[in-house]
């Protein structure tokens, strides 16, 4: 488990190192306390996506594009792009049909 904390007189990153926390500018160094080991490192999966869905009220006044919904073959949806995965990868636009409130993405 790797703990970052940040120097308290620089500012930069520690790095945690032999039970000590270092910094690689200025050379200041710290035990690792107890405080620091309850910090747990949590993965996260692709499968682990949280879609919030509380904007109801507000998609409303979302731009609409003319999309085919795949549920019921209407032609007017709402959209939005949302960051999902990290920086470097592209943006996932989600579509909303303004008849039957299905949604779907589209990666691309």
């Amino acid at each position: 488990m790797i703990v970052a904390m940040f120097c308290p007189e620089c500012k930069t990153m520690l790095i945690s190192s032999g039970g000590q926390l270092k910094c690689r500018k200025c050379g200041y160094i710290r035990k690792i306390g107890r405080a620091d080991q309850m910090v747990k490192k949590r993965e996260r999966t692709d499968n682990e996506i949280t879609i919030v869905d509380d904007e109801d009220e507000k998609i409303r006044t979302m731009p609409t594009i003319q999309i085919r919904c795949p549920k019921c073959d209407n032609n007017l949806a709402f959209w939005w792009l949302r960051q999902l995965r990290a920086a470097d990868e592209s943006e996932v636009r989600f579509f909303r049909c303004v008849e039957c409130s299905h949604t779907w993405r589209q990666y691309d």
